[in-house]
């Protein structure tokens, strides 16, 4: 017994030993990606500001109500884009350190699941960039009373386009949230299909509570959340049959194994 808790206590040691080595890899390159963008910080902000800047009136522009909003905005703009580049090696390091543990089926199950993750991920957040803020700050600066200038706070405006980003990279999971559902038995393609009114519902009242007040936004978030629901059912029932295929395919082979077994014991 007390050699078994000694090799249990090893290999505890051991897996913490190693998360900690790849915490450390991805907290370097976040900061080696940090103290790479921070020159261009200024320039990256323009360019996510564009959106805005390029509805304002010609006669307003956006404005810092801070003391330190010039520099501390870019800056967090620097940090949280360097998290966005480094996203595939954080969930390539994960999956190194979770696959040891996992059955065969599993690994080549995770790793397209993983790979879908990220670049339906970064899909959300072109989709939001380029066509979801060009729609909105149209409708929001055009909304404005007469004799109201429009000059966004820099530090405000980018609170709010890195909650569109996460929200519309968090709903572009949608078909591989759809897809672990079915695969892990929770529910059916079929029981979806039937619940099909009810996720056009939840996908509005999601892009009421993930967005601005605001209908074109709202809109916009929900209905890819239901083509999206739309696309994971269809690639759910694909892989269900592909499954189903592979398993057929096998089991003739073990019945003509054990016939010929059969045969030879006759």
């Amino acid at each position: 017994m007390p050699e078994k808790d000694n090799v249990s206590g090893t290999s505890f040691v051991s897996h913490l030993i190693e998360l900690r080595q790849r915490l450390l890899r991805i907290i370097l390159l976040i900061g080696v990606l940090m103290l790479g963008l921070f020159p261009f910080a200024n320039t990256l902000y323009i360019f996510v500001a564009e959106p805005l800047i390029a509805v304002l009136p010609a006669d307003t522009s956006m404005i810092a109500t801070q003391v330190a909003s010039p520099f501390l905005t870019p800056f967090k703009l620097s940090l949280v884009t360097a998290i966005f580049v480094a996203m595939p090696y954080v969930l390539h390091q994960t999956w190194s350190f979770v696959a040891p543990g996992l059955y065969r089926h599993e690994q080549r199950l995770t790793r397209p699941i993983l790979i879908s993750s990220i670049v339906l991920f970064y899909a959300g957040t072109l989709f939001a960039y380029f066509v979801v803020f060009p729609l909105i700050f149209a409708f929001l600066t055009a909304a404005a009373p007469d004799g109201v200038a429009v000059m966004t706070d820099i530090s405000h405006y980018l609170d709010f386009v890195l909650t569109l980003f996460f929200a519309f990279g968090l709903a572009f999971e949608v078909p591989v949230a759809t897809v672990l559902l079915v695969l892990m038995g929770t529910t059916t393609t079929q029981t979806l299909r039937r619940q099909r009114p009810y996720i056009i519902v939840g996908a509005f009242v999601l892009g009421m509570l993930l967005t601005p007040p605001d209908v074109i936004s709202q809109t916009l978030l929900a209905i890819p959340i239901w083509l999206l629901f739309e696309l994971g059912i269809l690639t759910a029932h694909l892989v269900q049959q592909r499954s189903g295929t592979n398993q057929i395919s096998e089991n003739p082979a073990t019945t003509s194994d054990h016939s010929s077994l059969h045969r030879k014991q006759a």
